[in-house]
């Protein structure tokens, strides 16, 4: 690299100011460590210090988010990165018994616990969708709610995929394509989420536990329609509240 190249990097301090204020933990001793595991590549000036292009902060950003929001191991980021790398969509993930274990901050016998009540199947390899049972469970639990509660969630869910079974049903027999199907389920499980959403709010009104207010009318507006629609599709247990 020659020194006119400088220009178009920087150096570790101030990457660290950069991503701190929204990354508060991130430090040196992180930065190196995830050179380490080979989930970043800066390039080296001639003295040996690191130099970091736009692309690698980035890139660091999308890690730290990823750890930080979705609790993920470095191997799933790793597959997203390389998947994203090489032009396509991420394989679907997943993670041992013991990581999931990890990402979520739980022990071994809530997992079991939400295996033996229907929550999730006990498997050898878990996705996302599993993660994000595990992390409500553990933050249920801070407010006394064990797996053996969640049986009505689990059951209510249950009925809830039924009618839109249903709904799509008829569709689903076309020969020609899958997609009308397909896209009938995904508005139909996001309005029957809306509405139970919906319900539960006024029955906390009810209870005299005033939740934050619908905008007028009673109905939440397009956008969160179609936020709630966009989460569906990529962690549907993780919209259900």
């Amino acid at each position: 690299m020659t020194s006119s190249g400088y220009r178009a990097y920087v150096g570790i301090g101030q990457v660290l100011a950069e991503l701190r204020d929204e990354f508060p933990d991130v430090s040196p001793s992180k930065i190196r460590f995830l050179e380490a595991e080979g989930l970043i590549r800066p390039a080296r000036a001639e003295s040996g210090y690191r130099r970091f292009a736009v692309a690698d902060i980035e890139r660091l950003r999308y890690i730290l988010t990823a750890q930080r929001d979705e609790y993920l191991p470095l191997r799933v980021i790793r597959q997203r990165l390389d998947a994203l790398e090489g032009g396509g969509e991420p394989e679907p993930e997943t993670m041992s018994r013991s990581e999931l274990l990890h990402a979520a901050g739980a022990d071994e016998q809530m997992l079991a616990e939400l295996e033996e009540y229907g929550l999730l199947r006990r498997s050898r390899q878990y996705g996302t969708q599993a993660l994000a049972v595990v992390r409500s469970a553990v933050s249920l639990r801070e407010y006394g709610v064990q797996p053996r509660h969640l049986r009505q969630v689990k059951a209510a869910a249950e009925r809830e995929v039924t009618l839109t079974e249903q709904v799509a049903a008829p569709l689903a027999r076309q020969k020609s394509s899958r997609e009308p199907a397909l896209r009938a389920a995904r508005e139909v499980a996001g309005h029957i989420a809306l509405l139970h959403a919906t319900l539960v709010d006024e029955g906390l009104n009810e209870a005299g536990l005033a939740s934050a207010p619908r905008p007028a009318g009673g109905h939440p507006d397009a956008s969160a329609e179609a936020e709630l629609r966009s989460e569906r599709q990529g962690l549907r247990s993780a919209s259900g509240r």
